[in-house]
């Protein structure tokens, strides 16, 4: 019976991280704002880290609200070889900028107020397109992977590519 419990316990915990890898609870998410919660997920690690390089951290945790497309590590690191470490040195800060902030659009945007083919323009200052099928949503050309993650400042849908201004798709 108690080895029972065990499993049984077990299994209840596996299952409550299996459904939320990218969620903070209803609870906490008032107090998490954008960057906070990239911070505090495992899979968006490299965009925290990114957001530290490029120094936007002060501008994400303000008031916003923002609509931040978030990278996971798996589509940082699906960037050519180098390139990550290369946008993540000092010299490469600009660039970085540039490349994170055509992921945030000002305003909050839920996956309810996305239609097909919308453009979206980003504080980068470039558009990209949403595109909705049966498979799900797309930006450009990442497909979201979990969406309307609220933030007490916006909110975060995650992708599974780094998505470029279009002036920065030839260098890449």
């Amino acid at each position: 019976m108690k080895t029972l419990k065990i499993l049984l316990m077990l299994v209840l915990a596996i299952s409550y991280m299996a459904m939320a890898p990218y969620s903070v609870s209803d609870a906490d998410h008032n107090h998490h704002d954008i960057v906070s919660m990239a911070e505090d997920t495992e899979d968006l690690s490299t965009l925290f880290a990114a957001i530290q390089a490029a120094e936007l951290t002060d501008v994400l945790k303000g008031d916003g609200p923002f609509t931040v497309f978030a990278p996971t590590n798996a589509a940082f690191d699906a960037l050519p070889d180098g390139t990550l470490e290369s946008l993540l040195m000092p010299e490469n800060r600009d660039q970085l900028v540039e490349i994170l902030t055509y992921h945030v659009i000002a305003g909050e945007v839920m996956s309810g107020d996305l239609s097909d083919g919308m453009m979206a323009e980003t504080v980068e200052g470039s558009e990209v397109t949403i595109t909705l099928s049966d498979a799900g949503a797309k930006v450009n050309d990442a497909n979201v992977v979990s969406a309307d993650i609220e933030a007490s400042n916006g909110v975060i849908h995650v992708i599974d590519a780094v998505i470029l201004p279009p002036e920065e798709e030839s260098g890449y």
